[in-house]
């Protein structure tokens, strides 16, 4: 039998009472936002399955249950993986699964969220929320508030300017990277599914993305502050990394630290140190300043990011096959400004469009 999820009745000072309940009570109305403005959710049927394993995932599950009364819940410490699939194998084009998970949910072949989407299932992943401890809690479900009208006018907007752009440049105080190219038709993640063959995927979510036509066409310097460690959290160096960059690849690096140069090292071992993503963050909630230690959750923090390694898997080049290529590792710009063509379109940790 199938056991739902069940809530904690652990006791805690009156101080964390009262900011549990806050958090719960932001968690349950940014989720409702979700569920209602960016996956159209109505009286579809819907399948919740969420683990016990961290604080974050018992007040997600806690805000899923809350929005989505008649859904069924599923602990995914208590069952067996075919019991999971079995719960999916009954519904339908346009029903919705979550899945909150402390670490990545495994079920044997069985791609999740690609055979999900395959089935005309809606889609929403919040995934290694083991990764961020407490002090982080509110960062992340801050991270989780949908503005329709922020992101689909700032993340159309930056798209239309991206895709007509014939070069960029990143100043990240001082240093200057340059794109002598246009690029390739910039994908938006903003919650607007709309002519999309998938709806859903991992939230939080708010970011723009592309990269150079000519990846070869990138010159200059770069300041980065974070980056992605070999664990894929975020590491921050005690001061800003410099990475020179020659003909879309980085040539040399000033202010180094041993676990930049332990990525690297893996990435060198298969590939060469190619420069390919430009990603527009727009997720407000996090910051420079304001961090999460999932990379992949930080990944739309409100900035520039770029991909080091010579995978991406939307967008192809000659000579850089999918099959073969193997890192994709972010790293984040101190963005001091964006210009696109000749239009600033970042500048104070804002987008200006």
């Amino acid at each position: 039998m199938l056991r739902v999820c069940q809530e904690s009745n652990r006791t805690m000072p009156p101080f964390a009472e009262a900011h549990a309940e806050a958090l719960s009570a932001r968690a349950e109305r940014n989720v409702r936002d979700i569920l209602t403005h960016a996956l159209l959710h109505t009286n579809r049927r819907a399948v919740v399955v969420a683990d016990e394993g961290s604080d974050l995932s018992r007040t997600l599950a806690k805000a899923y249950r809350a929005c989505l009364p008649d859904a069924l819940y599923i602990s995914f410490d208590a069952v067996s993986p075919e019991q999971v699939l079995q719960s999916f194998a009954d519904l339908e084009a346009g029903d919705l699964v979550v899945l909150v998970q402390s670490t990545s949910f495994r079920l044997g072949a069985f791609r999740i969220r690609v055979e999900l989407f395959k089935r005309g299932l809606k889609v929403i992943e919040h995934p290694h929320l083991a990764r961020m401890p407490e002090s982080e809690h509110d960062t992340y479900v801050d991270a989780l508030a949908y503005d329709p009208a922020y992101y689909r006018g700032v993340g159309n907007e930056l798209k239309r300017r991206i895709d007509s752009a014939s070069g960029a440049i990143v100043d990240s105080g001082g240093e200057r990277l340059v794109y002598a190219s246009a690029f390739e038709p910039a994908k938006l993640n903003v919650g607007d599914y709309s002519g999309l063959a998938n709806v859903g995927g991992q939230f939080p979510i708010g970011e723009v993305f592309t990269e150079p036509l000519e990846l070869a066409s990138v010159n200059g310097r770069v300041r980065i502050f974070v980056f992605g460690d070999t664990e894929f959290r975020v590491n921050v160096p005690p001061s800003p990394i410099t990475l020179q960059i020659e003909q879309g690849k980085i040539t040399s690096v000033l202010d180094s630290t041993p676990e930049f140069e332990r990525v690297l090292a893996q990435i060198r071992a298969d590939e060469e140190l190619w420069v390919r993503e430009l990603g527009f963050g727009m997720n407000r909630a996090m910051t420079a300043e304001r961090r999460v230690s999932d990379i992949g959750t930080y990944e739309r923090m409100c900035g520039i990011h770029l991909s080091v390694g010579a995978k991406h898997g939307v967008y192809g080049k000659p000579g850089l096959n999918r099959r073969h290529t193997r890192h994709h590792v972010d790293v984040f710009a101190m963005t001091e400004s964006v210009t696109l063509g000749d239009e600033v379109v970042f500048r104070d940790g804002a987008w200006l469009v």
